[in-house]
């Protein structure tokens, strides 16, 4: 993501995180992200990250890095250590084992934030259905040889997986080419972000009323979901 859009990404991201909470971003790269939540949001904010040359950059901008690989880190967290763990496209890059990895990431922190490149996007399955070949798309820029990416996966395929560990999604946003995708975002997402967390209490889950709102800035489709103790999406 370039320009504009990755912006609109970061803009979304530092949006659900609360103002003075804990922060930790698993692959946090050159620590773009978490420095603006520092400064925006007054979070405190640990990043942990495997390639050394970018451990340099955090520690300018006065970050809390630790050099390690993201499926280790966790285990070094008690329960609850954070209010958030970040995986901005770093599930899919760089995590081995991501079912471990974010059933880990909901045991550190209340909440998890999830961004991914979308495979089932309309131009990558043109590409596989009329050249046969591994697609190569504006947010999966590699060949085959070459790319970064351990794990592919679409929009649908992370709902799924949600419903299959009882994780709740709070709030998901998709971006398209130049802009925020509103609808069919399977279909027409290049990157999908959720935010997740763990599944209700039964007795909770009861309580839950469903119902649809746009959001007015951004025109991003959410379902809210409501109990007794607030909103929970």
């Amino acid at each position: 993501m370039k320009g504009d859009i990755a912006d609109a990404v970061r803009n979304e991201i530092i949006d659900w995180v609360e103002p003075g909470s804990s922060v930790l971003e698993l692959g946090c790269g050159r620590g773009d992200l978490l420095a603006r939540l520092v400064t925006e949001k007054g979070v405190r904010a640990q990043g942990v990250e495997i390639d050394a040359e970018a451990i340099f950059p955090c520690i300018e901008k006065g970050l809390n890095v630790v050099h390690e690989d993201a499926d280790d880190a966790l285990r070094d967290y008690g329960d609850g250590a954070f209010d958030y763990t970040i995986f901005d496209e770093s599930l899919q890059r760089v995590v081995r084992r991501p079912d471990l990895v974010l059933q880990e990431a909901l045991r550190v922190s209340r909440r998890v934030i999830v961004g991914f490149s979308n495979f089932a996007h309309y131009r990558a399955r043109l590409q596989m259905l009329l050249r046969g070949r591994t697609p190569v798309t504006r947010s999966l820029p590699f060949a085959w040889y070459d790319t970064p990416n351990l794990h592919f996966l679409s929009i649908n395929d992370f709902r799924d997986y949600c419903a299959s560990r009882e994780m709740v999604i709070e709030a998901a946003t998709f971006f398209g080419r130049n802009s925020t995708v509103r609808s069919w975002p399977n279909l027409r997402a290049l990157t999908g972000f959720f935010l997740v967390s763990k599944g209700l209490p039964e007795i909770t889950a009861r309580a839950l009323v469903n119902d649809t709102e746009s959001a007015a800035a951004g025109g991003v489709s959410t379902v809210r979901r409501r109990t007794a103790r607030g909103r929970v999406i």
